[in-house]
């Protein structure tokens, strides 16, 4: 063990490893990967990064007030005290620049930060997405009431520090709840979305949008799952919990004759996928907004086929229903990204009673100095012939 570079290291539980060597951290979990999967199919060895720093591209501070004074950061694992953050080692170091500017502004406007206690004041959370590609940044500030005073002035302060700032965003959320972001938006400069790149295709991002937070990793995981796919051009394939459809849209463009089928329930995520597939110019692919589960029923009941099938669950995993559903139109190859090997094994082993086994399990270590990993599995149907 050597001291962690960072102050609030062991207080905000947002890396559990920051004191140990990048290179045994790999090893870590490596051993795990391979302890909970190594009977259920072949675990390659892990891919690291070459630089594990600041490799996050999306950014959330909590903002509160303690002592007269304005502070932001991270709620302490397990509780909801604040744990002020002015720089974090995995995080990127220019959207951590931008919330202290938003914090320092806002004690010169005399904006009062949000006290959850008493349901007074204004600015609740910051949210920072920066694209490495495009260098496109978008700050969302999260307020407590639609009512900004100096609003405009305020924004043109924030954009004289950091004209390097492409969108920002006013997110009201009035609510009493644990979610950052609520339903309203107001653009309060730019066009009110970043745009990033990935596998050669651009996407859209937007303040509700899911995007991987390291992109760097992300590309090498997505080529290996392309890589699994086997994708030859004629088949039909099905991205199944789609998001935003960056998965599915990087596959339709190796498919010349073949199409892809998005499907996922967030309207907003939809919303970006059709946008995303469009500035692609991918028109193989279509998004429908459904339970992945209900489409893909309906879709054997009609006689349907898949030949491939993405999926990207949660870290709950799936469900012996979706996994049912999956099987009934016969993959020959179903690609699995995993963030947590444990209801990855449990999932694995629902798919053998359906016929289909794993061959080989890739881990990628997109959160460096945490406990967690991202997990490539292909599996085949053992009746298929391909």
């Amino acid at each position: 063990m050597k001291p962690a570079p960072c102050p609030a290291f062991g207080k905000c539980g947002g890396c559990q490893m920051l004191d140990v060597p990048y290179d045994e951290q790999l090893k870590r979990k490596q051993h795990n990967v391979g302890r909970i999967l190594g009977s259920l199919c072949r675990v390659q060895p892990i891919t690291g990064m070459e630089n594990p720093f600041h490799y996050r591209n999306k950014v959330h501070a909590v903002f509160g007030f303690r002592k007269g004074e304005i502070i932001s950061g991270v709620y302490q694992e397990g509780s909801h005290r604040i744990v002020p953050v002015r720089s974090c080692m995995i995080e990127d170091e220019k959207a951590d620049e931008i919330i202290g500017s938003v914090r320092e502004l806002a004690k010169s406007f005399k904006i009062r930060a949000y006290d959850e206690d008493t349901g007074f004041g204004l600015l609740r959370h910051v949210l920072v997405k920066r694209g490495f590609a495009t260098g496109e940044i978008m700050v969302v500030l999260v307020t407590a009431s639609p009512v900004f005073p100096s609003r405009n002035n305020f924004v043109k302060a924030l954009l004289n520090r950091h004209p390097e700032i492409t969108t920002i965003i006013q997110n009201q959320n009035d609510r009493a709840t644990s979610m950052v972001l609520g339903d309203r938006e107001r653009v309060l400069y730019g066009k009110g979305y970043i745009e990033d790149e990935l596998c050669g295709c651009r996407f859209r991002i937007s303040g509700k949008s899911f995007y991987q937070v390291n992109p760097v990793q992300t590309e090498k995981l997505y080529a290996k799952a392309m890589e699994l796919a086997g994708l030859e051009g004629s088949e039909t394939a099905i991205d199944a919990y789609c998001g935003t459809g960056t998965i599915g849209i990087i596959a339709a463009r190796r498919l010349r004759e073949g199409r892809v089928i998005g499907v996922e329930m967030n309207p907003d995520a939809v919303r970006d996928a059709v946008a995303n597939a469009k500035r692609n110019r991918t028109e193989n692919i279509q998004f429908y907004r459904n339970d992945a589960t209900a489409f893909m029923t309906g879709m054997a009941a009609q006689g349907g086929r898949a030949d491939v099938i993405f999926m990207d669950p949660p870290r709950s995993g799936s469900t012996e229903e979706f996994i049912r559903a999956a099987a009934a139109l016969k993959p020959s190859r179903v690609v699995y990204i995993s963030c947590n090997p444990e209801t990855l094994a449990r999932d694995l082993k629902l798919f053998k009673q359906f016929g289909y086994r794993a061959g080989e399990a890739w881990p990628y270590d997109l959160f460096p100095h945490t406990e967690h990993c991202e997990i490539a599995v292909s599996l085949s149907n053992a009746s298929s012939s391909s």
